[in-house]
């Protein structure tokens, strides 16, 4: 992957690729172009991705078709109310030499789908943390190194609470973006119903391998960005922290707590991929604004007045943009 003349020439590389990654998704992948875009975009920035969305919408589907066509290594973790933590990282036992062996667990994989991650304790849900933070596993007082490149992408259920356990802030801020996906329209719902009811079989071809998914991962850091556009994030940031010298008067009525500076990062990690993938060499403050709403989304903390007045997070970040 270093055949390029310049990093120009391996931008505008990315960019076919990247088309070519969502025509293939597409031929399974009806509709959802927004999530599909977002979750690439995560990918492209070493992120991870929480995706919320009411039961059959393809969540699990939209991840093995992406898994599948970046030819990456796909791991499923179903949790649940008994999963232990060794199940996700993986346990010692005792070797017929009469040594410990450790035998690795599904975190061990480039792809990784945490099925309803709601659904387990926070101790489990713990577990993920160290992976996802440093693509490293910590146990027995040894540490393994994670294959790269590693992505977590985990799905939640919002309709049903019950024997669920609501992600702590550390856990969500671990998370590029949270994706909500809503029902597909009623020409797309038609266009499902047709493929999955036919014996239509559809073969994907593998567009990019890890070692060109890494190649890029450390090209977008590359990428240029303006002074303002930092100063632009930042202070869109600083302006969610309630009762700051930035903050609005909304915020300071509706938040508990703001954004963190990792939102700053990840705005500007996302608003790069976004310019890249749109033909820009360098992001704007509309590329910033494009992925700020999934950045910020599960960032913000409301207060019960938000409660009661029947305002949302995303109408508090549109009115800061």
């Amino acid at each position: 992957m270093n055949n390029f003349k310049s990093d120009t020439d391996a931008i505008n590389t990315l960019r076919d690729d990247y088309k070519k990654l969502t025509q293939e998704i597409s031929k399974i992948i009806v509709g959802q172009d927004e999530t599909i875009k977002e979750v690439l975009i995560s990918i492209f920035g070493k992120g991870h991705c929480l995706l919320i969305g009411v039961p059959g919408l393809a969540k699990t589907l939209l991840v093995t078709t992406i898994s599948e066509v970046l030819g990456l290594d796909f791991k499923r973790i179903q949790f649940t109310p008994d999963l232990m933590p060794s199940d996700i990282i993986g346990t010692e036992i005792l070797g017929s030499d009469r040594n410990f062996k450790f035998i690795k667990g599904p975190i061990f994989s480039n792809f990784i789908l945490a099925d309803e991650i709601n659904r387990t304790p926070p101790k489990t849900q713990a577990a993920l943390l160290e992976a996802m933070q440093e693509k490293s596993v910590t146990t027995a007082g040894r540490t393994f190194e994670l294959e790269k490149p590693f992505f977590v992408l985990a799905t939640q259920n919002p309709i049903e609470q019950e024997g669920t356990y609501p992600l702590p802030e550390a856990q969500l801020d671990r998370f590029m973006f949270n994706i909500i996906l809503d029902y597909p329209t009623l020409n797309e719902e038609i266009e499902i119903v047709k493929q999955t009811t036919s014996d239509l079989i559809v073969e994907l071809n593998k567009i990019l391998t890890a070692e060109e998914i890494i190649f890029y991962q450390n090209l977008i850091r590359k990428v240029p960005v303006n002074n303002n556009i930092v100063e632009y994030a930042v202070n869109l940031v600083s302006k969610t922290r309630p009762n700051t010298n930035y903050s609005t008067p909304e915020v300071n009525k509706y938040l508990s707590w703001g954004a963190g500076p990792r939102a700053s990062q990840y705005l500007i990690i996302g608003a790069k991929v976004n310019a890249v993938i749109n033909g820009k060499y360098s992001p704007d403050i509309e590329d910033v604004k494009a992925i700020a709403v999934p950045v910020l989304r599960h960032r913000l903390v409301k207060n019960y007045k938000a409660d009661v007045d029947n305002i949302t997070i995303e109408q508090i970040i549109k009115g800061l943009l």
